[in-house]
């Protein structure tokens, strides 16, 4: 199962950073985690401030 980032998103930025596989980019308001290029290493839910990301 991938991550996903959902409505609590402020558009920070501070997942993509933090991403290994570069699978976080912005989409339609909000950061967005592409499924088939996430490798479930959580890094993204680690630095997110408002606990926006979990599996799916």
């Amino acid at each position: 199962m991938a991550f996903v980032i959902n409505d609590g998103c402020v558009s920070c930025g501070a997942c993509e950073g933090q991403c290994p596989v570069g699978a976080i980019s912005m989409g339609d308001g909000k950061f967005e985690i592409d499924a088939d290029k996430c490798i479930n290493c959580g890094s993204c839910a680690g630095a997110c401030p408002t606990g926006s990301i979990s599996q799916d």
